[in-house]
């Protein structure tokens, strides 16, 4: 087991330092960060989440159970995020807002940067599976979320049909099922531009903590930080033996369970008009604190 300080220097400081050149940008040049938002949602992560996915050599049963505990994982934070909206009373764009900074998880930029330093090649295949199905959930039940905030069901249902990750993960998985060998020239762009997602998402959270402010109502913050911080992993960490994840990939799976609120949902939040202010407000907090708990957590899971 390696020391608390080795695991935050050899594990989340590069994390930092990539994200602290997009925060450097962000001051130095005053970018837009909305700009890059949407070239990831709508190029890098669907071409990230092709390629990982057709191209992974994680069988397809153990697959399974993987994503079946980021589902399982994001449905009971869901749940748990919709009941403490009921108990507050909050109104629909805020409650959209608190369940996408609790049910939603840096599984990508974040999770897949620090499983790949912890845990190396492998473990960075098994996060990499959490990530496909987290992508799944937020580029989905996310917008949906994030849609109906502001519009009817029906009309949140017709929003996914513009999410590019909907059509990537099926074309991803027909490939792999079918063993198609897609040809060179295909191939390599589709893989070039998923390669960029991972570096330009740490950028862009860089550049939105830049921009963030905490959120005013303190009691929805706290809950939101505690939820997603100290709660899902617990969940995680009792659900993981459970579905049968052992080894390197309970340690992904838990790994990815702890991770701050997801970039992307300030991505859809600004996308949606779902306070957005709030929902980056939550990511720069749950990201700034993030080492205090990664770290025992790493420890504890004997990285």
């Amino acid at each position: 087991m390696s020391s608390l300080p080795s695991l935050f220097f050899d594990n989340l400081l590069p994390i930092i330092i990539i994200a602290a050149v997009g925060f450097i940008l962000q001051r130095a040049l005053q970018i837009d960060p909305r700009g890059l938002s949407r070239v990831i949602f709508y190029s890098f992560t669907p071409a990230f989440v092709f390629s990982i996915l057709a191209s992974t050599d994680i069988e397809v049963n153990e697959m399974l159970r993987m994503a079946g505990l980021a589902i399982v994982i994001s449905i009971i934070m869901g749940v748990l995020s919709f009941a403490v909206c009921r108990i507050l009373k909050l109104e629909p764009r805020s409650t959209s807002a608190f369940i996408l900074t609790v049910a939603f998880i840096n599984a990508g930029n974040y999770g897949l940067s620090l499983n790949s330093f912890a845990l190396g090649e492998v473990g960075l295949l098994w996060a990499s599976i959490f990530f496909i199905t987290s992508a799944m959930m937020l580029n989905s039940v996310g917008v949906f979320v994030a849609t109906v905030g502001r519009a009817s069901p029906k009309e949140a249902l017709i929003g996914l049909l513009k999410v590019p990750s909907v059509y990537a993960i099926p074309l991803a998985l027909l490939v792999r099922v079918n063993n198609i060998e897609l040809p060179h020239p295909i191939w390599r762009p589709i893989d070039l531009i998923g390669s960029a997602a991972v570096p330009s998402m740490l950028i862009l959270l860089g550049m939105q903590i830049s921009r963030a402010g905490l959120p005013k109502r303190k009691d929805l913050l706290f809950a939101s930080v505690g939820l997603r911080m100290l709660v899902s992993p617990l969940i995680a960490w009792f659900l993981a033996p459970i579905l049968g994840l052992s080894g390197i990939g309970r340690q992904a799976a838990i790994l990815q369970s702890a991770m701050p609120s997801a970039v992307l949902a300030t991505v859809i939040a600004t996308e949606y008009d779902v306070e957005p202010e709030f929902v980056t407000g939550v990511v720069l907090v749950t990201t700034l604190i993030s080492p205090l708990t990664l770290t025992p957590l790493m420890a504890m899971l004997g990285i």
